[in-house]
């Protein structure tokens, strides 16, 4: 059988259930089997992570702690322990490596394989996916899930599919039936709106999707369109990357109470700056361009940013950069957060290193 998208590759998506709760779950046996918010403690506290005994009543991450209270009355805020949360990642991380150099990770609670090849020699991906779930939960007492399929954009799906603690796996002669009976929403990168504005068009599925031609999908959605025209038939080419560069380095500050003055704000520049400073230096980078971003208590954003002709490191520089945007413009409503943000990295390189439109006709071979 032949298939007009690379049915060689195999990748696997692995995605720890519920991360920084979990990790709080198992170092205090008290909190297992109760709903749990990691953050979102006070009257401004924002929900880092939640348990699946809190998500039962709605509880999510992003949402406010007065809110999850409200929604769970039995709900135990923790404080997050991100050092702690760092130091498992990479306890995972290096289980990862045990099977494939191949790793991108995306966060410290998930990352992409390539098992294509890998160090074990097995030809199973279901297998090594399988064999790294339960390693992980035998050093670290957390459960994981996955997905594996042929490329990253069917894997992340398919990682979300039998959570928590459980795997999917796509073959790659169940590509098409599984993406034309995918519901729109499940497809990665469709948010909410653009889900809604599709429903009007009439798609629903993967197989409405599929109807419409590149030409209209262009017209609807821009650049997206052509993606979505190439993900709903199992195309997507992009690598595992494991030297992924980011795209941006930033840091910011939720306050206690509204601020309504540039003076007061310009003293908070100070601490996000020196924080800022300290995650370049962990990633030992240096951008050109450096944005404000402002959240008025009304929850609306605004962000001011400027682009200087060299790189810069220097915490002097970009807070001066900084106090200038804030004075930029008048402030429109009390600010609940500010921060600052450096891009436009010095090394950052377009991370695909091959065409989304290429295609290739290839004969399965072999286990999946």
């Amino acid at each position: 059988m032949k298939y007009a998208f690379d049915a060689q590759r195999k990748i696997i998506h692995i995605d720890m259930d519920a991360f920084f709760a979990s990790v709080e779950q198992y170092d205090h046996p008290e909190l297992r089997g109760k709903p749990l918010a990691v953050g979102g403690g006070g009257s401004r506290g924002v929900v880092a992570a939640a348990s699946y005994e809190a998500r039962k009543f709605g509880v999510r991450s992003a949402m406010s702690g007065r809110l999850a209270a409200r929604l769970c009355p039995d709900l135990t805020f923790v404080k997050p322990r991100f050092e702690r949360y760092k130091e498992v990642s990479e306890r995972i991380r290096n289980i990862f490596f045990e099977y494939t150099d191949l790793v991108e990770p995306l966060s410290l609670d998930e990352a992409y394989l390539d098992v294509t090849k890998n160090k074990k020699n097995l030809s199973s991906a279901t297998q090594i996916a399988a064999a790294i779930r339960q390693q992980i939960y035998n050093d670290t007492g957390l459960t994981a899930s996955a997905g594996i399929s042929i490329n990253k954009f069917i894997a992340k799906i398919a990682s979300d599919w039998n959570k928590p603690n459980g795997q999917k796996t796509i073959p790659p002669e169940e590509v098409i039936s599984f993406l034309e009976a995918l519901d729109i929403q499940k497809f990665y990168g469709v948010g909410k709106k653009t889900a809604d504005r599709m429903y009007q068009l009439g798609i629903y599925t993967g197989a409405d999707l599929k109807k419409v031609s590149l030409e209209q999908l262009e017209a609807y959605f821009g650049k997206s369109g052509s993606y979505y025209y190439q993900a709903v038939r199992g195309i997507h080419t992009r690598p595992v990357q494991p030297q992924r560069t980011p795209k941006s380095l930033g840091a910011e500050r939720t306050f206690d109470t509204n601020l309504s003055s540039e003076v007061f704000l310009e003293e908070k520049l100070e601490q996000i700056a020196q924080a800022l400073i300290k995650r370049m230096g962990r990633k030992k980078q240096a951008g050109k361009t450096i944005t404000l971003k402002i959240k008025y208590s009304d929850f609306t954003m605004q962000t001011r940013s400027k682009t200087l002709p060299y790189f810069v490191s220097d915490k002097s520089v970009i807070l001066d950069q900084a106090k200038d945007l804030l004075y930029q413009d008048r402030l429109k409503d009390s600010v609940r957060l500010i921060g600052i943000s450096l891009s436009n990295l010095k090394g950052e390189r377009n991370s695909s290193t091959t065409s989304d439109q290429e295609k290739l006709d290839v004969q399965l071979s072999f286990d999946f």
